[in-house]
């Protein structure tokens, strides 16, 4: 008998992979933005040296939760791209960091979308801003 888990379709697992490419472009626009104000702030300083101060304050500033999760300057613009066709009542794919899954979205409205999950309550709808996930229609895989 075969497995009853069927594996990820090939887009999704493509945009899985591409989710943690753009957090980490996500992360290096920060170091270069930290690098930037102190190239304005320190003048004299030698450019390896806020190269490597800007890398430090920037891994310390990521270790910050609230930062981390509001500073989406590659990741935002993404998420807002790939699912602005899904209306209420469409399947889509729901890809997160711990993985993806098939949901249906009941509501839009602005930068969030409510979509139902598997295995929660009926009534129960997870409501996400499109610019901190990847959320794209389950029928078509979106465009490069």
């Amino acid at each position: 008998m075969g497995t009853p888990i069927r594996p990820l379709p090939e887009a999704v697992a493509r945009w899985s992979t591409r989710a943690r490419w753009i957090r980490r472009l996500d992360a290096l626009a920060a170091a270069g933005c930290v690098w930037g104000l102190l190239a304005v702030m320190l003048p004299g300083v030698g450019a390896g040296v806020q190269a490597g101060a800007a890398a430090v304050i920037a891994g310390l500033l990521g270790g910050v939760a609230p930062i981390r999760a509001r500073w989406r300057p590659v990741s935002g613009p993404v998420g807002l791209w790939v699912s602005r066709t899904l209306a209420p009542g469409d399947r889509a794919w729901y890809v997160r960091p711990e993985g993806s899954e098939l949901v249906i979205i009941t509501a839009r409205r602005g930068f969030r979308l409510t979509v139902a999950v598997p295995g929660r309550g009926a009534t129960e709808g997870l409501s996400v801003r499109r610019t901190r996930v990847l959320v794209f229609a389950a029928d078509e895989a979106p465009r490069r």
